[in-house]
């Protein structure tokens, strides 16, 4: 959907697609194997100690999305090694599954020599966030910088489908562009539009694999903190 509210479509099937610069969605991306793996673990990463959480805003509202970190806790608005905000707990550390993945991401997207994106070449992920949606929850617009570096972030989906939202770099107002993303997706975005407002406005429920035994939406996001 652009700007008043269009999607970007699907004229002739859902190939790669670059809505705006620096942002770059491969639909499709995992397979079903890949989705089945990383569900489960999720699964695994969720549990306590460290695990999954409602995350509470200074303004006081809790996130309807649920959430559990890697390899740094992300807490608003801040990376810590321990859930300060929760159980206390040192945070879960890195997979070397997502290392891998979002690697790989960022080459596809951009190509071996990062194609000129800042951070694309050298990309050193590690951190990433495992956000739950639940039927009815939402992510309003935000952007991504608590870290120190500019690298891109790698945004994988699995479960139900959902409207993604994207707009400029300097406010939350539009124009904007809506994408739906699917299960396998994969959604990458740095150079200029590293430091985007985006978010989700809605989920499509019922939108997901049987077969992935998931309800509602999972989505991962990694990162590079370029913290040591």
């Amino acid at each position: 959907m652009r700007g008043g509210g269009v999607f970007v479509g699907e004229l002739f099937g859902r190939g790669r697609e670059e809505p705006v610069p620096g942002v770059v969605l491969l639909p499709g991306w995992l397979g079903a194997a890949e989705q089945r793996e990383l569900v489960a673990a999720c699964r695994e990463w969720a549990r306590a100690p460290a695990g999954m959480r409602a995350v509470r805003l200074p303004s006081g509202g809790v996130m309807s999305a649920r959430t559990v970190c890697l390899g740094w806790h992300w807490y608003p608005y801040g990376y810590a090694r321990t859930v300060v905000d929760g159980d206390g707990a040192p945070v879960k550390p890195f997979p070397p599954l997502l290392d891998a993945l979002a690697r790989r991401a960022v080459r596809e997207a951009y190509g071996e020599d990062g194609g000129g994106v800042a951070g694309a070449a050298g990309y050193v992920p590690d951190v990433a966030l495992v956000n739950h949606y639940p039927h009815g929850a939402r992510m309003g617009l935000h952007q991504d910088r608590e870290e120190r570096v500019d690298a891109p972030v790698v945004s994988l989906s699995l479960g139900d489908a959902c409207v993604f939202r994207l707009g400029g770099t300097e406010s939350r107002t539009g124009p904007w562009t809506d994408l739906e993303l699917r299960s396998g997706d994969l959604l990458v975005f740095g150079g200029a539009a590293r430091f985007a407002y985006h978010g989700v406005p809605r989920t499509l429920p019922g939108t997901a694999d049987p077969e992935l035994g998931l309800t509602g939406r999972l989505n991962i996001t990694v990162r590079q903190s370029g913290m040591a």
